[in-house]
């Protein structure tokens, strides 16, 4: 069984990356399974606090969740052109301390996905992940790209997927990137 852990990059409750991030978990090949993990606890990074009090648990719980998966997921919003705050100090807090990088990141398959309201589906976002994707020694995946343009014609006010082409989309997005994650190890 291929394990795979997903991080949507919004704290919105209606965030439509969290939507794409639970449709892909539903669409997945029988052979996988994805749990999906939380930012909404981590804190803004500040050395001094991992000074005094140490890795925070949200930060850990997640570090451990990563480490223990073959591949993971991020759905990316954008923001100005840019990946979202609230998702690179997730990932500034999830590589340290940096003797955790390694266990954490290192050789791990992984998926960029996104999902907007706009015209351009989080290309500029995806584009802006992989040189730090790069520094923390994952492997991204470039086999395909899921950029979700208007995206909430897409998803019902519940978050349920309605798009039955994007469900389609979806699922051989997934089927690849499993495969990816099969052949990498």
């Amino acid at each position: 069984m291929t394990k795979l852990v997903g991080i949507a990059g919004s704290l919105r409750a209606g965030s439509l990356n969290m939507a794409l991030l639970k449709a892909s978990a539903d669409l997945l090949p029988d052979a996988a399974s994805m749990e999906i993990g939380s930012i909404a606890a981590i804190p803004l990074y500040n050395a001094d606090i991992e000074q005094t009090d140490g890795i925070p648990e949200a930060v850990a719980r997640l570090q451990d969740q990563i480490a223990a998966a073959d591949g993971l997921v991020i759905a990316t919003p954008e923001y100005n052109n840019a990946m979202p705050g609230v998702l690179k100090n997730a990932m500034d807090w999830l590589s340290r301390p940096p003797n955790q990088i390694r266990r954490v990141f290192g050789d791990l398959p992984v998926a960029l996905m996104g999902a907007s309201p706009g015209g351009f589906g989080t290309v500029m976002a995806q584009a802006a992940w992989l040189p730090v994707l790069k520094t923390l020694g994952a492997r991204p995946w470039s086999g395909a790209r899921m950029l979700v343009s208007r995206a909430a014609q897409s998803f019902d006010a519940n978050g349920a997927l309605t798009d039955v082409s994007l469900g389609e989309r979806i699922r051989e997005f997934m089927a690849g990137f499993v495969e990816f994650v099969n052949s990498a190890g």
